[in-house]
């Protein structure tokens, strides 16, 4: 057989593979919807919930890491310790040895009747729960059709000099095995993968037990990869979440690589007294690799902690992530109480507001990735207390309530929908900015290859009066948090009387850069991006102006507001 004929199966086999073990892990991602990163950022007050939440996400996802990022999005924004991170990062080595056993049940005769069923509920039905089932099973079929096409390829393997030699010397030198076996997966990015050809080529007798050992240690070093890639540039939790998956799966390789001879003889052993087949030994041996690296450091997880704090130094810029004030108990039993718990969940989701303002502020007036990262940090927790506070609400919505419980309730859930909005505006102003960012530094690699000099030291994105307009969308968002919290009527009166002013600046700045374009001076480019931002800036104060009305009985309120148009309005209410 040709090498064109062994690495075209091979080739193809490999990236159906992949593809069906993507598209089945999204499909149990859709399926579990956020119920995964509830787990997470639920079930992990102590490290052995850790470790079983990190265990029962990889699990279900099928890929260990899909569970790091997760781990490091909720590292990063303080809803989980580095601590408890390390732990589900253990519970995810042992999570990821579930694909190895579902390999090794060989299901290729079945895959492509799997496939055809998988599509069937894809394209003729248009229940989403359905849809999902099918993208489970398309891929599912996949992955054994494509495991099957690479054992094709590799079968001719066992009969190349070269490659027996090469066996020999993993054999004889472990060291090697590491490598090829880190190597690889770092090259194909799936440890699954990795762990699916070797047991294609065990159970054609192409390797023996000595050599996949140690390429399977080696799998387990590559698979870190993916989250250091990850947690280059971005914030230092994310960093150190990262060093610690790599710590953790290289001293797992080391232990073992050093009891290879005892360890391979407890596979062995164990393999014959409970008969398994040649591709299940490999998946046996995977799991028991993992679940004894997990035994061994599970008991050194605060060791680890202080090794990577002194690797990667420095002060976390993680948010200051405060529990949540909701408690489902009492809504049946007090009405008041869970709105009051409602009222303090609304003030803390606005300090989240506010910091994610700031930093989009911040990021406008110096592009430092270290704004862009806390913005992001906050947009994070914005979601997670919108999605928990909805829910509360409407909960609370089916009880009993008088009619000016009723208008609170209704007033909050409308309120909370304007602090995500907020949020969602800050990250439009930043994608905005990078987008500008990207196009500035595309102009001036052009004009360096024309030959030209650019007279411009720095990027043009930034304009006082957008700073102006800064400062005072800043202002209401602050001051709606105070008139919510206070029940402030005059500050509610001030924050009406500088929406006025911002509009009008708004309006100003529209003219501005319209008659900029007009005029040929500048970028149009540029011209677009001032005035996206300044839309959003109002969109933004607009939102803050809900609380102000609220406050002063404009919403679901009874008295009659007159509100002066002066600058300092005087406030008189008619009943």
């Amino acid at each position: 057989m040709s090498y064109q004929e062994m690495l075209f199966p091979f080739l193809g086999g490999l990236g159906i593979f992949l593809f069906g073990m993507k598209y089945m892990g999204d499909g149990l991602q859709k399926s579990a919807g956020d119920s995964l990163r509830e787990i997470l950022n639920t079930f992990t007050s102590t490290p052995l919930r850790s470790v079983l939440a990190g265990m029962i996400v990889t699990a279900i996802i099928q890929s260990s890491s899909g569970t790091t990022v997760l781990t490091v999005g909720l590292v990063s924004v303080g809803f989980m310790s580095l601590r408890q991170a390390i732990g589900v990062i253990m519970g995810a080595n042992v999570g990821t040895t579930v694909t190895a056993f579902i390999i090794g049940f060989n299901l290729s005769s079945y895959s492509l009747p799997i496939i055809g069923v998988g599509s069937i509920l894809l394209f003729f039905s248009k229940r989403e729960r359905i849809n999902n089932v099918g993208q489970i099973l398309f891929g599912f079929g996949c992955l054994f059709y494509g495991l099957k096409l690479m054992g094709e390829g590799m079968a001719p393997l066992s009969t190349l000099p070269q490659f027996a030699d090469l066996m020999v010397d993993v054999s004889h030198h472990p060291i090697l095995g590491v490598g090829i076996g880190t190597i690889l997966t770092m090259v194909l990015q799936s440890s699954s993968a990795t762990i699916g050809i070797l047991q294609q080529l065990y159970s054609q007798g192409s390797l023996a037990i000595e050599a996949v050992l140690p390429i399977l240690f080696g799998d387990n070093i590559g698979t870190t990869i993916t989250a250091v890639i990850a947690a280059l540039g971005v914030s230092l939790a994310a960093k150190r979440t990262a060093a610690s998956h790599v710590i953790f799966n290289l001293v797992g390789a080391v232990i073992f690589t050093t009891l290879l001879t005892p360890f391979t003889a407890v596979v062995v052993r164990l393999s014959s007294w409970l008969e398994l087949k040649p591709a299940m030994q490999i998946a046996f041996a995977h799991g028991l690799f993992n679940i004894s690296n997990l035994l061994i450091q599970f008991w050194f997880i605060d060791k680890i902690e202080w090794l990577v704090r002194k690797m990667i130094p420095g002060k976390d810029k993680s948010i200051d992530f405060k529990p949540s004030n909701l408690n489902e108990s009492i809504i049946q039993n007090s009405a008041t109480l869970a709105l009051n718990q409602a009222k303090f969940e609304l003030l803390q989701m606005g300090e989240y507001v506010l910091g994610a303002f700031e930093a989009t502020k911040s990021y406008y007036a110096k592009q430092d990735s270290i704004d862009k990262e806390n913005a992001s940090q906050y947009e994070t927790a914005i979601n997670d207390t919108d999605n928990r506070l909805t829910e509360y609400l409407v909960q609370l919505s089916a009880t009993e309530l008088t009619i000016s419980e009723s208008h609170e309730q209704t007033m909050m859930l409308e309120l909370t929908k304007d602090l995500e909005r907020i949020g969602d505006h800050c990250r439009n102003i930043i994608q905005n900015l990078n987008e500008a960012i990207h196009l500035e530094k595309r102009q001036k690699a052009k004009e360096k290859k024309a030959g030209k000099v650019s007279e411009r030291e720095t990027l043009i994105l930034y304009d006082e009066d957008v700073v102006d307009l800064f400062e005072k969308v800043l202002k209401n968002i602050r001051d709606s948090l105070i008139v919510f919290e206070n029940d402030d009527k005059e500050m509610a009166a001030h924050m009406l009387s500088r929406e006025k002013q911002i509009d009008q600046m708004v309006k100003m700045l529209r003219k501005k850069y319209i008659s900029i374009m007009n005029s040929g001076k500048g970028r149009a480019a540029d011209g677009v991006l001032f005035i996206d931002i300044a839309s959003n800036l109002e969109r933004m104060s607009d939102r803050t102006i809900h609380m102000a009305k609220y406050v002063l009985g404009e919403r679901y309120g009874t008295e009659e507001i007159v509100v002066d148009q002066s600058i300092n309005p005087v406030i008189t209410l008619q009943t």
